[in-house]
Order: C-alpha cells, then structure tokens, then sequence
C-alpha cells in the first residue's frame, strides 16, 4: 500500500489459487485506508472482482489498468472513499447486479460462483427478479446448488445461492481415455498436465490423475475457468495416494 515516502505495493497473485487470490485481495481492500492504493497482477482480466469491490463498499472503488492482455494483467486500486456498502448478512461473497454492466452479469457471476467453496453462500441483489441468473445456474450447476429468495420488494431482490457437492454419478459410464501420474513432478508442471490433460478432452471422455496430497485447489480453478459442464469424482482419497476422475459431460 502506498504511503508519502514509499512505492505502492506491488502483489503478484498468480501464484495463488484463485480462491486464495479473492481472500487476499478482498482483504487487501478492506484494510486499504482511504486515498492509499494497492497494484497487483493477474493471469486473467480481474474485472468480476471490480464488481464484487463494488457491490461490498459501495461506489469508492478506483480501478486503473496499467497492462492489459495475456497473462500479465496489472491493476492499480485505489480506495477513493470509506466504504458505504451493505450489511453483513453472513454470506460468503455478495454480488450487486445493479453495479454490474448487463452485459457481463452471467459472466461475473460464473466466474466468482466457481471461486467459492462447497456449503458457501453468493448473496444476489437486483432490482428485479434476475431469471436470466437463475437460468445460468440451471444449465451450468443444475443439482449444485440452492437457491432461495430472502426479500422480494419493488426495486429490491435479494437471493441466496448456496453452493452444494458437485454429483458424481454422471460421469460413472464415461471412458477414461488418459491415466497418468503427476507425483514425479514438481508443482508448476502438474498444474499443467492437469489443466492440458482437461483441455484435451471431448465431451464423454474422462482421464484419471493420481497425486500425492489432495487436489482440491484445482477443482475450484478448472470450475472458476472453464466453461464446460465436467465432474470430479474421487476414486482413492488419501492420506498418501489421491485418484481423481475428471470427466466432461457435454
């Protein structure tokens, strides 16, 4: 964080988890004192978490690109004033559709919907019924979440989803077309072999991975990043050997 005499803090997240990189940030800004600034880098355009700053506190968020494009996506923010936003209502994220561009509200809510954990809950504002979100949620988590409606007033909507276990029955008859072993490896290169082993699937194809700790971490991103419908289905859970199935379902 910038200070009269000092640089601004510079934090490069793509090092992180997604789930890891929303925890950290939106404590960062949180803890931001108002006029101080934090820049940090991204693999990916940030802009959902713009939207979730700004459904949290409130208009008082300042967002300047600095490099755009590939993998190198910096972004200096700045806390322009005290935050104004809603009361804690319990939930994990919060997501205000009236401080979202129409146009990106399904993306925005995919993408910070698959940062979440299993049993947390995305808290939904609109000014009206949002049946274009609920449609979102029906194609692409259909049986994985739930949805429930805490205040409907004119110009107010709000919606709870919570997120629930992904079902691994349907990916039960899908042939595994790859089977490998990352444990070898070091870190960086299973990611990879992980993420180029998905991107090679079909829809009714499946390959199983075998590690050394539990790979949880990149459920959440393949969900957060990807696009298609797929399944994660545990075939040995630990505590030294982890198998996993990863099906695309079409």
């Amino acid at each position: 964080m910038n200070t009269a005499t000092g640089p601004i803090e510079t934090l490069d997240v793509r090092v992180l988890v997604p789930i890891e990189r929303h925890k950290k940030l939106l404590k960062m800004f949180r803890d931001l004192p108002v006029g101080e600034s934090f820049v940090f880098v991204n693999d990916h355009d940030p802009m959902p978490l713009f939207y979730e700053f700004r459904s949290a506190h409130g208009d008082v968020v300042g967002w300047d690109y600095l490099q755009r494009g590939g993998t190198d996506w910096r972004v200096k923010v700045t806390r322009l004033e005290a935050s104004k936003g809603r009361a804690d209502s319990g939930a994990a994220t919060l997501m205000d559709l009236r401080k979202v561009d129409p146009r990106a509200r399904k993306y925005v809510i995919s993408h910070r919907y698959g940062m979440m954990e299993e049993g947390d809950t995305m808290e939904i504002l609109a000014a009206e019924e949002p049946h274009d979100i609920r449609a979102l949620f029906e194609q692409s988590f259909a049986g994985q979440y739930a949805w429930a409606v805490k205040k409907s007033d004119p110009g107010e909507i709000v919606v709870h989803v919570t997120k629930q276990a992904a079902r691994a029955t349907a990916a039960d008859s899908i042939p595994v077309v790859d089977d490998f072993d990352v444990r070898p490896y070091p870190p960086a290169q299973r990611h990879d072999m992980v993420f180029g082993a998905f991107d090679k699937l079909k829809p009714g194809q499946a390959f199983v991975f075998t590690n050394d700790h539990d790979p949880k971490p990149l459920y959440y991103q393949i969900e957060a990043e990807s696009k298609e419908a797929f399944t994660w289905e545990y075939l040995e859970s630990g505590p030294d050997t982890w198998m996993v199935k990863v099906a695309k379902t079409g």
